[in-house]
């Protein structure tokens, strides 16, 4: 296993590499899409349809959404608005799961709610992109979400007591998400400190890093709560030793459109 997952990142890693710096425009948008869309064949799954062709015509769905998206540049502003309401949504879906399950919609509902999980996602990665320091943007978010992984799982096995949301994820604990946490918090802090930025920037920087950190957290969850409703381990195995794609993303998915929207919030830039 752990042989596959060191051949697996070493293929991914550049090809990530080069799709997140070195492409442009539509072909960014292309190579964010063809990712998104295999998430999108991935959830078919989770929502409960096994059947290929279901879940094929689903990501094709999803693949002719994000073309729509990209025609329409003025929905985005709509888009992650609504993405920030959904996620907030999913909170309380997975604090309160199993008795949640009744309120997704069934199949139907599920496939809805997937939307809501990718499309965003891909919204604010290209708004990101075209933002000044696209690229390092994208980096910020990154570098959040996974410093908060490292840092969940170092404390989580060294301090993890109580657990987090024990009918979603049993090995996920309060100190595993504290720890994380403060990972990306000083994260925020150092950057902070190394450009020299104001007090109230700093403070507002490592606000939003915890609330992007704790949506993160949300979005893991979300996907976690599907796969234990429809009793699946892994969303697919197209990433042999990492499972599938959605597997990967699940906290990006979150934390992406909420990043995004806090920038704007901020000021960065125009959608």
């Amino acid at each position: 296993m752990l042989k596959h997952r060191i051949i697996t990142a070493a293929i991914l890693l550049p090809i990530a590499l080069i799709g997140f710096f070195l492409l442009e425009g539509l072909a960014f948008a292309l190579f964010i899409g063809l990712v998104v869309v295999l998430g999108g064949w991935e959830w078919a799954r989770l929502a409960g349809f096994e059947a290929q062709p279901v879940r094929v015509l689903y990501a094709i769905a999803v693949a002719l959404l994000l073309a729509g998206l990209y025609l329409a540049p003025a929905l985005a502003s709509w888009l992650l608005t609504l993405s920030v309401i959904w996620w907030l949504t999913a909170t309380a879906l997975v604090v309160s799961y199993p008795r949640s399950q009744r309120h997704w919609g069934g199949s139907v509902g599920s496939l809805i709610i997937g939307l809501l999980i990718l499309l965003p996602a891909w919204q604010g990665l290209v708004l990101l992109k075209q933002w000044p320091q696209g690229n390092w943007l994208i980096v910020a978010v990154m570098v959040l979400v996974w410093g908060a992984d490292i840092g969940a799982y170092a404390a989580g096995k060294t301090f993890g007591r109580r657990k987090l949301a024990p009918q979603v994820s049993p090995g996920k604990s309060w100190e595993g998400m504290i720890g994380g946490l403060v990972t990306s918090l000083l994260i925020t802090l150092f950057v902070g400190l190394y450009q020299s930025w104001s007090a109230r920037e700093l403070a507002l920087a490592l606000l939003g890093a915890a609330l992007v950190v704790v949506i993160s957290v949300v979005g893991d969850l979300t996907e976690s709560m599907f796969k234990r409703s429809s009793g699946i381990k892994d969303s697919s195995q197209l990433l042999p030793g990492h499972g599938g794609v959605m597997d990967r993303i699940d906290s990006l998915t979150a934390a992406v459109p909420v990043f995004t929207v806090l920038l704007w919030l901020a000021g960065w830039g125009a959608w």
